[in-house]
């Protein structure tokens, strides 16, 4: 069980993150021509009162450099909250998520925990053809069984289905989210109308949750 607001998870994705596109799999071109490589090392020198001092040795080590020298340095500087994330996943044969419905997604925190681990390097790379926009250039590396969604949600079912809300979830999140980086089992189980429902409602909901829980 991971539990992203008791692990203080930082959703927010900042230039630290930008540290895993340092993979050797990525062409010298795209590298070169659309990732300030050097300029980013002198960012992530810090600021304060040993900011300068910092940045004045980078910017030292960044002379002469070879695009492939700085690519491995930067590597090895991938922010550590994300890489305990991905070891957690690693570890697993499947996936499953909890959390409510936020503006047809997930709530921030989760949305941000998906950003920030489902990197480049780690659940999918690039063909050239995807450095190019080619969605089919796109090659998936998070090879896990399966994936089990469960959201509570403020709507109906009937509107979820009239409005096109379950089928433009479905592909931002089942397909784009899961299924892309290579998880062919995605299941996504909606209780609909939380705060309109009666109490015998939620109570089945539980039991549906707990038999979900149980069966995965």
């Amino acid at each position: 069980m991971n539990d992203l607001c008791a692990i203080g998870f930082d959703p927010v994705f900042n230039v630290h993150d930008f540290a895993f596109f340092a993979d050797e799999s990525v062409p010298r071109e795209p590298l070169e021509e659309r990732f300030t490589l050097r300029q980013d090392v002198l960012d992530s020198a810090g600021a304060g009162l040993l900011g300068p001092i910092k940045r004045a040795l980078a910017k030292r080590w960044l002379r002469g450099k070879e695009v492939t020298e700085i690519v491995q340095m930067i590597s090895q500087h991938r922010p550590k909250d994300v890489l305990k994330e991905q070891e957690k996943i690693s570890r697993s044969d499947a996936i499953a998520l909890i959390a409510p419905n936020y503006y047809m997604h997930f709530p921030a925190i989760l949305k941000g925990w998906i950003t920030r681990v489902f990197t480049y390097g780690f659940a999918y790379t690039l063909t050239a053809d995807g450095w190019r926009g080619a969605v089919k250039g796109r090659i998936s590396l998070l090879k896990r069984k399966k994936a089990r969604i469960i959201q509570p949600t403020f709507f109906s079912e009937e509107d979820f289905e009239a409005t096109g809300l379950r089928e433009a979830m479905q592909k931002t999140i089942d397909m784009w989210g899961f299924e892309y980086p290579g998880i062919p089992d995605v299941q996504h189980v909606y209780f609909h109308r939380m705060y309109g429902v009666d109490e015998n409602t939620r109570k089945g909901y539980l039991q549906r949750a707990y038999q979900l829980g149980k069966e995965f």
